[in-house]
């Protein structure tokens, strides 16, 4: 067991809009004592044959092993939406945890998601469910984005009360508005204050 509690933040990111969210994510859970923030990514998958990958990415944070997850007090999945489910990448890394759901390693755990896509309908909300299901399945406790973050309700961008979303203009755009960058560290706070209540 890691000696340290974390909340691990966990996504994919292919064009750096979820890469950027999970950093905003990172400095709301880093506002809250006895606890930090490990941010870790997962690999891409190959659509034709079995590929191997790199030990370390070439760029941004190392990969995500099964341990690190095993071992967090707190996880925050991300990804963009893709037809309204989370990214391919991201699910097969899902995938390989049922020795984790078989043990129990995750039961009670706070868990939230943060997703990201190009159009203001591209299925952020539904992206959000499609990652929710699984660590219900794990006995997760899911956190969502109460309304007395305001910001939920005068954005015109991203944000839900399923999670924090980021609305991109085009797949290049990884600039987060004022109101998504609240509403990702309010995610991360959130959930880091609740896994210390959870954990003590």
């Amino acid at each position: 067991m890691s000696s340290s509690p974390y909340i691990l933040i966990l996504f994919y990111s292919r064009h750096g809009s979820i890469a950027e969210m999970a950093k905003h994510i990172a400095r709301g859970v880093n506002k809250v004592t006895g606890i930090e923030a490990k941010i870790r990514q997962v690999p891409d998958v190959s659509s034709t044959a079995e590929a191997t990958s790199p030990a370390l990415p070439d760029e941004g944070a190392p990969y995500c092993t099964l341990d690190e997850l095993s071992e967090c007090t707190g996880l925050a999945l991300g990804s963009p939406s893709y037809f309204g489910s989370m990214a391919a990448p991201l699910k097969h890394f899902i995938d390989q945890t049922s020795t984790l759901w078989m043990t129990g390693q995750l039961i009670d755990k706070p868990a939230c998601g943060f997703t990201s896509a190009s159009t203001m309908h591209g299925g952020q909300e539904q992206c959000l469910h499609s990652m929710m299901t699984p660590l219900i399945h794990h006995g997760m406790v899911w956190l969502g984005l109460p309304y007395k973050n305001k910001e939920l309700i005068s954005t015109t961008s991203g944000g839900t009360p399923y999670g924090a979303s980021h609305l991109a203009s085009s797949t290049q755009e990884n600039n987060l508005t004022t109101e998504e960058k609240a509403l990702c560290e309010a995610q991360g706070e959130r959930i880091a204050k609740m896994a210390v209540k959870l954990n003590s």
